[in-house]
């Protein structure tokens, strides 16, 4: 029973990024309206990730329009769900970052993940040091001196 179970649940299981708390998204969404169908771009903060990895998992996506903020829950695995692009990543201490709710100004700003990764050396300090440079032969300076 159990194994007809994990097949269904494989099969609905779309390919999705790794998604994390502080994350910020564009998720693109069809949306239908009579006969025409869509697609709507949603830019948000992911302030929650609920219910694991599976098929039942889910995201809150909060964003500020016009001073009023609006959340939106996504299911992972909806049909309705065209693509999730990860725009950033941000540096986060929590699982729920339900305080941005209430956060005003420079405390509902998130710092980026990358920016230890950006301050350290892109090349290895050993192949700095070890350049190849041509060394010229020190000019030899006349020891005799022309006040004779």
């Amino acid at each position: 029973m159990s194994t007809l179970l994990e097949k269904f649940k494989k099969e609905q299981e779309k390919n999705i990024p790794d998604i994390r708390p502080g994350d910020t998204l564009k998720i693109h969404q069809k949306i239908k309206e009579g006969e025409k169908e869509r697609i709507q771009i949603f830019e948000g903060i992911v302030i929650a990730r609920k219910h694991g990895t599976g098929i039942s998992a889910t995201i809150t996506v909060r964003k500020i329009v016009d001073g009023v903020g609006v959340e939106r829950i996504y299911p992972m695995n909806s049909p309705s769900i065209e693509k999730i692009e990860v725009v950033r990543h941000g540096k986060v201490r929590r699982s729920k970052l339900y305080y941005l709710r209430t956060a005003k100004g420079k405390k509902s700003k998130l710092k980026k993940k990358d920016f230890a990764a950006a301050i350290a050396p892109e090349t290895p300090v050993e192949e700095i040091t070890q350049e190849e440079t041509p060394v010229e032969a020190p000019i030899e300076e006349a020891t005799e001196t022309s006040a004779e």
